[in-house]
């Protein structure tokens, strides 16, 4: 008794020094600094952890954090990006061993998204810990939906570690019909949803939009940030993804993101993914840049070809919506209509468009292609964005913006 005490009392003053200090200047912390919180229930237990090199715990990535709390971690779990952040978007990552903890990778962006039975016949809990940036089509929401379904129908426990949405102060976009779901894109939520990591996780318990395999009730723990509401902008410290590298892309990257789903570069293969926006066939811009081969994307599109178009390195997007006139812009500045969306092998299936995909409807690209005004745009979506701002309500663990 008296060793277990030594024990706690040693854990709980090698994390409360500098999470003291960080609390004083009233910082927002993540769920994974809350670790006299979620440490006790992962002791003596065999642990699956999801994550990558986002989980951050005083300049440490977590899964050092665990392992030097005497914590068991018997597997990784990794999604879009691989554990480190550097395979491109889309590429498929394999299984392995880390090799700085000799622990057994699982990928669940290779041949699967979610850990079947055999990945959890040796695991007692689950944890995930990943910074998301709050757009629909940032595939790390969809891993969650999968790591969740995979919990619940195994009888896992899940506990899951917060951290702030950096565009979690507004709700805006299309929701998604159900006809355009796919792995950008699960449920129906706008593009921007306005929820952490677990408040959109207890909104898919709480709304079963998780799988019926069986009759099994998924037991959900979720640690929340500390000094954390909804009108906070957060600064993200690690880069989500090897191709959202500063805070203005991530800002611009609910809107900016669905060019691809367009022939125009997104700017992957630049310095400024996300925020540099062009094509060849752009006249009248002054600016211009060259997609080349690099980290995290050794094919870009348009490679190797000078793109004229717009910076956005350096301006604001709007403060609560996307910017639907910019989007507007950029459709009308393209000199081939018929070519702006990248073509699908079915042009009669709405559904098989990417960019369809992406924005959740195909009304969207059709608004485009008929010059519907950015007004006009914005107020399709009201009906279903009420709808699920109520849903939203229900859900929330801290002070929303309105």
């Amino acid at each position: 008794m008296k060793k277990a005490f030594v024990y706690f009392l040693s854990l709980f003053l090698l994390f409360t020094n500098e999470k003291a200090i960080a609390q004083e200047k009233n910082m927002v912390l993540p769920g994974a600094y809350q670790t006299e919180q979620y440490i006790p229930l992962l002791l003596n237990k065999r642990v699956g952890i999801f994550t990558n090199h986002t989980a951050i715990v005083n300049e440490k990535h977590l899964i050092d954090t665990l392992l030097k709390a005497g914590v068991s971690i018997k597997k990784i779990f990794t999604p879009e990006h691989g554990l480190r952040g550097t395979a491109d978007a889309g590429e498929k990552t394999n299984n392995g061993i880390d090799a700085e903890t000799g622990i057994q990778i699982v990928s669940l962006y290779g041949s699967k998204y979610g850990p079947d039975e055999n990945d959890l016949n040796d695991i007692d809990i689950l944890l995930f810990d990943i910074q998301d940036v709050g757009a629909r089509f940032y595939t790390y929401i969809s891993s969650l939906h999968y790591f969740m379904e995979a919990a619940k129908d195994n009888n896992k426990p899940l506990l899951i570690l917060d951290r702030p949405n950096p565009n979690g102060h507004y709700v805006d976009g299309p929701v998604l019909e159900p006809a355009f779901s796919s792995f950008v894109g699960k449920n129906p939520i706008p593009i921007v949803y306005g929820m952490t990591i677990g408040e959109y996780a207890t909104m898919l318990n709480g709304e079963h939009w998780l799988k019926e395999k069986n009759n099994n009730t998924l037991s959900l723990t979720v640690i929340p940030c500390k000094n954390y509401n909804h009108t906070t902008k957060y600064t993200i410290k690690v880069a989500p993804s090897p191709n959202l590298t500063s805070m203005n892309a991530i800002y611009w990257y609910p809107i900016t993101c669905l060019i691809e789903g367009t022939v125009l570069s997104e700017g992957r293969g630049t310095d400024h993914a996300f925020a540099y926006i062009g094509h060849p066939l752009i006249a009248n811009k002054g600016f211009q840049f060259t997609p080349t081969p690099r980290v995290g994307a050794q094919d870009p599109k348009l490679k190797g070809q000078v793109c004229f178009g717009w910076d956005l390195s350096q301006k604001n997007p709007p403060a609560q919506k996307i910017d639907l006139e910019w989007m507007l812009e950029v459709y009308n500045a393209f000199p081939l209509k018929d070519s702006f969306f990248l073509a699908s092998k079915n042009k009669s299936n709405t559904t098989t468009y990417y960019f369809n995909k992406l924005a959740g409807n195909a009304s969207l690209m059709h608004q485009l292609q008929t010059g519907v005004s950015a007004k006009d745009i914005r107020a399709s979506w009201q009906k279903e964005l009420i709808a699920f701002k109520k849903i939203r309500k229900k859900y929330l663990m801290y002070k929303d913006f309105e």
